[in-house]
């Protein structure tokens, strides 16, 4: 069999993709719920769409980076990548289960985007620091002699 080598930043750079994936969808969120009134009209009803259509879209993508990481060679990758995940797809099952009683009133989903970011953004800093301070080594990995040829 031969191997092929995995380079260590490939491996942190694997490893912190759920994290960025997280901070960037959750900071985006923010934006258009504190940008229009809190009275309910056009506007407020597209900054709600515009508040969840990055943690929507980060919900799906958020799958392919979790399958792509989970099982990586290295196993801090996907232990890494666990507890991402584990942090983003709870407050995104608890905004469903607790935003299906929000009335039409935006101070509701700043409420709920506040306590999130909160919960979210600084674990997230501090997961991506552990990452960058890790020692993160080349990892050697078994590929069939045909694929090598390829």
């Amino acid at each position: 069999m031969a191997t092929k080598t995995v380079p260590g930043n490939s491996c942190r750079r694997a490893a912190s993709t759920f994290d960025w994936g997280n901070l960037i969808a959750v900071s985006l969120a923010g934006i258009p719920l504190f940008l229009v009134s809190g009275e309910v009209g056009i506007a407020t009803i597209i900054a709600a769409i515009m508040g969840i259509v990055p943690l929507i879209f980060w919900f799906g993508a958020s799958m392919m980076v979790y399958a792509m990481c989970r099982h990586h060679p290295d196993d801090r990758v996907g232990r890494f990548t666990q507890w991402a995940a584990y942090r983003y797809y709870a407050l995104m099952g608890s905004l469903i289960v607790v935003a299906t009683f929000f009335p039409p009133d935006l101070a509701y989903y700043r409420a709920y985007w506040v306590v999130a970011a909160l919960i979210l953004i600084p674990w997230t800093i501090l997961a991506l620091i552990r990452i960058r301070r890790e020692r993160w080594h080349d990892v050697q990995v078994e590929v069939d002699s045909e694929e090598h040829h390829q």
